[in-house]
Formats: C-alpha cells, structure tokens, sequence
C-alpha cells in the first residue's frame, strides 16, 4: 500500500462547500481507501491505497466528491516520498523563524509546473519571499507588513485553481503524520 495526502481546495473556507471531516473520511472509506485520516477542517485526507498513478487517484476522488458533497471538487494527491522532498527541500531557514513571518506552501495541481507558476507570483519587495520547488512554491512574508503581502493577489488571478496552500505549520505536521502511519500500518 502507498501512503497519500490528498490536499483539498476551497473547502470550508468563507462558509462555502462546507464538508465534515467524518463525512469526508467516509466518503474516503467508501471508495476503498484504507488508514483514513483528516487532519484539521480545511481538507487534509491522509490515505493508503494500492494503486500509485496520481493523476488517477486524483480524478477517481474529485469525481467522487464533486457527486457525494455536490460541489466542483479539485485536490492535489501528494505520496509520502513528495511530502518528504517537499520538507527537505525546502529553502534553507524555510519556517525557522515563525515570530518574524508566516510560511506557506503552494501546492501546484498538474500539470502546472512551479517554473509557470512563479511566473504569476509578484512577491512584494521587503515583504514577500517567494522560491519555486518540485511541485511547489513556498512562500514567506512579513508578520509585521501582511497586510501588505501580494500573496492575497494570487488568489484573483486564473492560475490558482490550480494551486491550493498549506501552512508550514500544516505540511510539516502531515509528514510526521503520514510517516508515523506508515511504522505503524495504520
């Protein structure tokens, strides 16, 4: 069996597409999934499952839940190795210093690769950092200037239904999560 994360966009945000983590971890269950887990509201499904096409995976669970939970779902599926990389590779002091600013990771929906997506984020001078990865964009600003941050502009623009985004916070703790239930076989 793989170990996966499935990162859902546009969920419980704003008081739209409001779904239940139980319902969501059924609906997981229901479509042959094992080890299913969510971890907080926003849509983070951790599973096991036998098969490892992602591209697969990926529209087998958006047809599933656009049906069950009547919204146009879109997710990114990401394994137990990529979240590994995505951690390691990280720039380096990427999320070290949390009193200063706020970390985030972009995660890209292919086939959009983070070379085109960069080509969409205008980081603010003084403010944001922005950096491009596998499969990702991480992304740092200020605490102090956040209102400044022209990462709320990314959100306007077509490219980001193709991106959803985890804090660092977030992503680091679906890691240990999906590594302590691979040890396990949970």
């Amino acid at each position: 069996m793989n170990q996966y994360v499935a990162l859902l966009r546009g969920i419980n945000v704003g008081g739209k597409n409001l779904i239940k983590m139980t319902a969501l971890k059924s609906s997981f269950e229901d479509l042959g999934f094992q080890d299913v887990h969510t971890y907080i509201q926003s849509g983070n499904v951790l599973f096991s499952a036998a098969g490892s096409d992602q591209a697969k995976l990926t529209k087998q669970i958006e047809d599933a839940l656009s049906k069950i939970f009547n919204y146009e779902s879109r997710l990114v599926v990401r394994s137990l190795k990529q979240m590994k990389d995505i951690v390691i590779h990280a720039p380096r002091g990427f999320g070290s210093d949390s009193a200063t600013y706020r970390y985030d990771v972009i995660f890209l929906k292919e086939p959009l690769a983070a070379v085109q997506a960069m080509k969409s984020v205008t980081p603010k001078e003084g403010v944001d950092q922005a950096f491009a990865g596998k499969s990702v964009l991480y992304f740092s600003r200020l605490i102090s200037r956040a209102s400044q941050s022209n990462l709320t502009r990314i959100i306007s623009l077509p490219v980001y239904q193709s991106m959803t985004i985890r804090n660092w916070n977030t992503t680091t703790k679906l890691l240990i999560m999906m590594e302590a239930m691979s040890v396990t076989g949970d």
